[in-house]
C-alpha cells in the first residue's frame, strides 16, 4: 500500500489550492478513461493478462533457470528499466550475488566497453537472451541483439541457439516479430495498446522478474488492488490522484523540478524507472515538471548543500519503507573512540528513519516542499501496487498539464539525426 502524507506541505499548499484543482482532475480522469486516443492498454492490464500468458512466462523462466548461468536482457528505456527496478526492489542493489541465474542488462546504451565486458564474462557461462523491443528497430537494442545473437550461434550452433533466445515484442508486426517467426524464437507479447514505459506489468517486466524468482502473481495482485482503489474523484480518498494534484499545484507555484528520493539503495532503479515514466510522458509542448532523483543519505553528502541553500525551484517526493526486517544493531565498544555509544542498541533502520525526519524538516524550512510516500515493505505486492500508483498518477498529471502522456514525439528527433549520420538507407 502507498500512504501519502502532506505533513511537510502545510506552509506551501492550502485546502483552497487543492479544491481549485478539482475541475482539472475531473476532466483528466474522464480523458484517461475515455477511448479517444491510444496507449491506455496498461489501465486494466493487471486484470487482463491471461493465465495462459502467465503460465508461458513461468515455464520459460524455469527453462532459463535450469539451462543458463546468465540471462541477458536486451532493451532500452521501458523495455528494461521496469524489470531492473523490480529485481533490485525485491532483491537488492547487488541482486546478482543472490541469483542462481545472473541477470545482466545491455542494449540500453551504445557503449562498446559494456558490450565487450559482458561478452568476456559470458565466455565460460551458459547464456540465454531475452530481447525486448516493440519494433525491433531501436538501434541500441538491435545492435546489441545482433552481437549477442552471433555470440550464441558461435557458442551453441544456430539450431541450439534458437532455444536460448526469447523475444518480447509486438504480437503481429515489427522487425523483431518478423525475425522471431523466421528463426523460430519463442515470443512474448507486448500488448499493442501499451507503450514501453507503461509495460512493466506485461511480459516485458514479468519474464525477467520471474527468472529472478519473483512471485509474479503477487506483483499483479498488488497492481490489481491499486487499479481497483484509485478511481475515486474525491482527492481526500485517492492518494494517487492527490499526488498528481499536489505536484501540479507546486508546478503552478514555480516549482519546476521534482526530485524523487529514497533512503533505500535498493530503490535506485525504481527512481530511474520513474524518471523515464514522468519525463517522457510530461515533457512536451514546452511544458512539464523536470524529474530527477537522489538516493539519501549518500546524496546528501554531494547534493545536500544545493538542496539546502541552492535555487529553490524544486520540490521533493520522498519514498520511505516502514518495515526493517534486518534489525542490525549498533554494538557497544568499551573504548568508544568514535563516540557512538549513545547509539548502542539502536538499529541502523531507526537511525535511517531519523535522518529522514531531520532532512525533511531542514528542507521544508529551506522552502523545499516535501511530499511523503510510505510503503510497508519491499515485497512483490508492494512493488505491483507502487508501479500502478505511479503509472496512473503520471497519466492523470499529464492530462492536467494539457499534454498527451502516451506519445513521445521528441524522442524521434535524435533517432532521425543519428540514422542520417550513420547513412541508413531511407527505405529501411
Amino acid at each position: 500500500m502507498v500512504k501519502l502524507s502532506t505533513r511537510y506541505l502545510e506552509k506551501f499548499i492550502t485546502e483552497k489550492d487543492i479544491n481549485s484543482f478539482q475541475k482539472k482532475l475531473t476532466t483528466a480522469h474522464f480523458e484517461l478513461h475515455s477511448n479517444d486516443i491510444g496507449g491506455k492498454g496498461w489501465l486494466n492490464l493487471p486484470a487482463n493478462i491471461s493465465s495462459e500468458e502467465l503460465l508461458k512466462i513461468k515455464s520459460a523462466a524455469q527453462r532459463i533457470n535450469s539451462s543458463s548461468d546468465v540471462l541477458i536482457v536486451i532493451g532500452i528505456g521501458g523495455s528494461y528499466l521496469g524489470a531492473r527496478a523490480g529485481i533490485e526492489f525485491l532483491r537488492s542493489l547487488n541482486y546478482n550475488y543472490f541469483l542462481k541465474t545472473k541477470i545482466f542488462f545491455i542494449g540500453n546504451s551504445l557503449s562498446s566497453a559494456d558490450i565487450f565486458e559482458l561478452l568476456k564474462f559470458c565466455e565460460s557461462k551458459d547464456v540465454s537472451i531475452n530481447v525486448v523491443s516493440k519494433s525491433g528497430g531501436t538501434i541500441e537494442c538491435a545492435v546489441a541483439f545482433r552481437i549477442f545473437r552471433r555470440f550464441l550461434e558461435k557458442k551453441y550452433g544456430k539450431e541450439k541457439s534458437r532455444e536460448r533466445i526469447y523475444c518480447t515484442t509486438d504480437p503481429t508486426k515489427g522487425l523483431l516479430k518478423k525475425m522471431a517467426c523466421e528463426e523460430g524464437y519463442e515470443t512474448f507479447e507486448i500488448p499493442p495498446d501499451v507503450g514501453g514505459r507503461y509495460s512493466v506489468l506485461s511480459a516485458v517486466g514479468l519474464l525477467p522478474l520471474s527468472v529472478a524468482g519473483a512471485d509474479v502473481n503477487e506483483i499483479l495482485h498488488g497492481a490489481s488492488d491499486a487499479m481497483n482503489t484509485f478511481n475515486s474523484l474525491e482527492i481526500s480518498k485517492n492518494d494517487c490522484y492527490k499526488y498528481s494534484v499536489l505536484r501540479n499545484i507546486l508546478y503552478s507555484k514555480g516549482k519546476a523540478v521534482e526530485i524523487l528520493a529514497s533512503y533505500e539503495s535498493r530503490l535506485k532503479y525504481l527512481l530511474e524507472w520513474w524518471k523515464q515514466l514522468f519525463g517522457e510522458s510530461e515533457g512536451k509542448c514546452k511544458k512539464g515538471i523536470f524529474p530527477s532523483s537522489l538516493v539519501f543519505t549518500s546524496d546528501l553528502h554531494s547534493m545536500g548543500q544545493f538542496m539546502q541553500d541552492g535555487n529553490p525551484i524544486f520540490f521533493e517526493t520522498i519514498i520511505t519503507v516502514l518495515n526493517d526486517p534486518y534489525k542490525i544493531l549498533v554494538p557497544h565498544d568499551s573504548l568508544n573512540v568514535d563516540k557512538l555509544n549513545y547509539l548502542v542498541g539502536k538499529t541502523v533502520g531507526y537511525i535511517n528513519s531519523q535522518a529522514f525526519l531531520a532532512t525533511a524538516d531542514a528542507h521544508t524550512y529551506a522552502e523545499v516542499p516535501n511530499i511523503h510516500l510510505q510503503i510497508d515493505d519491499t515485497n512483490e505486492y508492494e512493488l505491483g501496487y507502487l508501479i500502478y500508483f505511479f503509472q496512473k498518477s503520471c497519466a492523470i498529471s499529464g492530462y492536467m498539464l494539457g499534454v498527451n502522456p502516451f506519445d513521445q514525439p521528441g524522442v524521434e528527433a535524435y533517432k532521425r539525426n543519428m540514422f542520417k549520420l550513420l547513412g541508413r538507407p531511407e527505405d529501411t
